[in-house]
C-alpha cells in the first residue's frame, strides 16, 4: 500500500515528543527513503511537566530542553523533513480550547500543504491523544479548497492498547505499511533518542516490545514487519 504515497507530501501530527516514532516511525523512515516522501512532524505538547503536581516549566526547564534536543536527534534517524514544536501543558489538552489545537493544526496545513495526515488513534488512553485527533479532524473538513485527501490514525504503544476493552471505537486496523529492518531499525534508535521516555523490556516503548510489534503485524500481512493504521478518510 505504500505506493500510494509516492511523492506526496505527509504531515505527522503528534501530542508529544516520542509520539512521531512510537505509532509511525518505520513507515515514515520508508517512505521518505522509497517512495520520495516530504513528511514534516508537528509536536503540540511541551511531554514532560505532568510528572509534577502542577505545571511549573521553571522547575523542568533544564528537562525540556534535554526534552528538545532528543527531538531533533530522532527527527535526524528517521528523516523528518523538519520539525513543528508547540508547547501545550503535557496531559493537560482537555484544559486547553479545541479551538487552540484546531488553529494550529490548520496553520501547519495551511503552510505544508500535505495530501496526507496521520495522527493518533481517537479511543486511545491518554487524553492528549484524543484531544489531537479531534483537532485534525475539525482542522480537516472535506470542503471544496481542503487539501488533505488522506486522514490515517496509528496505534500508539503504553497508550492504545491500555484503553478499557469496553471503551467506544476500539483500535482495529485496516490499512498497513510494511518495511525492511533499517526502517525498524531507524525507529527504535529514533526512541532511544528519548532520555525520559524509553524504558526497558517488557515495557510496550523498549526496543525488544517495538520489534515484537512490527512484526505482529507483519505477520497479519503475510510480511516480515508493519505498522497498522486506520484509514479514517480517502478521497480519490
Amino acid at each position: 500500500m505504500s505506493e500510494l504515497f509516492q511523492n506526496k507530501k505527509i504531515l505527522v501530527v503528534v501530542a508529544h515528543p516520542d509520539d512521531e516514532l512510537l505509532g509511525v516511525g518505520a513507515s515514515m523512515h520508508h517512505l521518505i527513503q522509497h517512495h520520495n516522501c516530504q513528511v514534516r512532524a508537528v509536536i503540540l505538547g511541551e511531554g514532560i511537566t505532568s510528572r509534577a503536581d502542577t505545571r511549573n516549566r521553571e522547575q523542568w526547564e533544564q528537562e525540556l530542553a534535554t526534552h528538545r534536543n532528543n527531538i531533533y536527534a530522532a527527527q535526524k534517524c528517521i528523516g523528518y523533513e523538519n520539525v513543528g514544536i508547540y508547547d501545550f501543558p503535557d496531559n493537560r489538552f482537555d484544559t486547553v480550547a479545541l479551538l487552540d489545537l484546531v488553529k494550529i493544526v490548520e496553520k501547519e496545513k495551511q503552510d505544508f500543504q500535505p495530501e496526507v495526515i496521520f495522527t493518533h488513534h481517537g479511543s486511545d488512553t491518554n487524553i492528549d491523544h484524543r484531544r489531537t485527533f479531534e483537532a485534525v479532524i475539525t482542522a480537516t473538513r472535506p470542503m471544496v479548497q481542503e487539501v488533505v485527501r488522506t486522514i490515517l490514525t496509528f496505534e500508539t504503544p503504553s497508550s492504545t492498547e491500555w484503553q478499557a476493552f469496553n471503551y467506544p471505537n476500539p483500535f482495529l486496523p485496516n490499512f498497513f505499511v510494511s518495511f525492511g529492518e533499517e526502517s525498524l531499525e531507524a525507529k527504535i534508535k529514533g526512541m532511544e533518542s528519548y532520555e525520559f521516555e524509553k524504558r526497558p523490556f517488557p515495557h510496550p516503548r523498549s526496543p525488544e516490545a517495538l520489534r515484537i510489534l512490527a512484526q505482529r503485524w507483519g505477520v497479519v500481512i503475510g510480511k516480515n514487519l508493519a505498522e497498522a493504521f486506520m484509514l479514517i478518510r480517502h478521497i480519490g
